[in-house]
């Protein structure tokens, strides 16, 4: 399997994926950091403790690589699928299910471990900006910022697992566009947050999505062999 996973991963040379994820984080850092600015100007804070920054960052990052995988799981499985180049993999004296599985295996970890960083560099760098230019009305201490740092890690697997849900909609007709919608919904789910409520740190939820998300990956597994691609 792992030998699979190190195959597909040269055969996908997965640049674009970093420098998007580069520049994501980029642009993260630098609209909250001009939002915040200007509400801290204009006295109209619409963040006022480092809870509400952290789960404002998380809803950011979780929903901006729930559809980096949606992206991943359209190029490495959908695509192929709709242009019939899946065939030639299954030609191979490989068991189908490891195939898929390994491709699968490649997007969640790429997912938690893309999520993880991210989180840890937003808030990092979000910390540092505000030691030299106020964003808000209250500091970030390291001890605060460790503890963010630990609650990422449920967040990022169930984040990893949540991203796969997108492939049962792209699989239904192996439609691309179908996937990416697909995605934007999930986020619109996962990350929702209200002033009386926020379901993006309801860890029920979460857990709850993301079991759909292992589900989905299962099924479309197991299911693999009775699939006719001609």
């Amino acid at each position: 399997m792992l030998n699979l996973m190190r195959l597909e991963l040269m055969k996908m040379k997965l640049g674009w994926y970093v420098k998007g994820a580069v520049m994501a984080n980029v642009i993260i850092i630098a609209l909250l950091s001009f939002a915040m600015y200007t509400a801290q100007v204009e006295g109209d804070l619409f963040v006022a403790s480092h809870q509400e920054a952290f789960i404002l960052i998380g809803a950011i990052v979780r929903a901006t690589f729930i559809i980096f995988a949606a992206v991943l799981i359209a190029k490495m499985i959908i695509e192929e699928y709709s242009n019939k180049t899946i065939l030639i993999l299954f030609s191979y004296p490989i068991n189908r299910r490891k195939i898929i599985a390994s491709k699968l295996l490649i997007i969640g970890a790429l997912t938690f471990i893309t999520m993880l960083l991210s989180n840890i560099i937003v808030v990092g760098s979000f910390s540092i900006i505000h030691q030299y230019v106020p964003l808000v009305t209250f500091q970030i201490t390291m001890q605060q910022y460790m503890g963010e740092v630990i609650k990422m890690v449920p967040y990022s697997i169930a984040t990893a697992g949540i991203s796969l849900i997108p492939l049962y909609f792209g699989m239904r007709k192996y439609s691309v566009p179908a996937t990416i919608c697909s995605s934007i919904i999930v986020v619109m789910i996962a990350c929702a947050s209200y002033p009386s409520f926020s379901l993006v740190t309801f860890i029920p939820l979460q857990l709850g999505l993301a079991a759909v998300g292992v589900a989905v990956a299962y099924f479309s597994i197991r299911t693999i062999e009775k699939e006719d691609l001609v």
